[in-house]
């Protein structure tokens, strides 16, 4: 299916909104108990069966509107579908709260073996809308996956050492400003080592 635009609120309400949907379902249903079929609930697995398949919605939507899903796209949705899966099933948060870890740690690993073969996996997710010298890319590889390496890290100590409210605000949150403010910081490789497109008037 070929690739096909789609507006960018659109996309990022398809992206982030199941995330969204998530933390504010936590705080509103947190300290709850809820029984199903004998067995008692507490909000965070509710929130955690209902994320599930508003994931996979959105993420079906985003495919069908733009015919693409990237591979990091992909194992994102299985790891969570995975684990989610087994923190409702197992009635255990911990598996949940894992997932960020493993997804950082499968990024981390996957950019580090291309690393190790001279290549850059990121230049082929990224390369079209960010076009940039070779070595430009193989030093922001580089720095993203020791970054990723380091939120994985983080995310084990922030969900063994403090509580679920603070996890969700740091999943929520944290995550997400620390990826905003990582590639902010990154602007003197953009700088040095970006290439200009050519006019693609005739």
């Amino acid at each position: 299916m070929a690739e096909r635009k789609v507006s960018g609120g659109l996309k990022l309400l398809l992206e982030l909104g199941p995330v969204a949907a998530f933390f504010i379902g936590y705080v509103k249903l947190k300290g709850e108990v809820f029984t199903f079929g004998g067995v008692d609930y507490d909000g965070f697995i509710v929130v955690t069966a209902a994320f599930i398949p508003l994931m996979l919605v959105c993420t079906g939507i985003l495919w069908a509107l733009t015919g693409k899903l990237s591979k990091m796209q992909v194992m994102t949705v299985v790891l969570v579908v995975v684990f989610g899966g087994l923190s409702v099933w197992l009635n255990d948060e911990r598996f949940f709260k894992m997932k960020p870890t493993m997804i950082y740690t499968l990024f981390a690993t996957i950019l580090g073996f291309g690393l190790w073969r001279g290549e850059s996996y990121l230049k082929t997710l990224m390369g079209e809308v960010l076009p940039m010298e070779q070595a430009g890319w193989i030093i922001l590889t580089k720095r993203l996956a020791l970054f990723f390496a380091a939120l994985a890290v983080l995310n084990e100590i922030v969900w063994r050492g403090f509580s679920t409210e603070a996890w969700v605000n740091f999943k929520t949150f944290g995550l997400t400003a620390a990826l905003f403010l990582f590639f902010m910081t990154q602007s003197r490789i953009f700088a040095k080592y970006g290439i200009e497109k050519p006019d693609e008037e005739a």
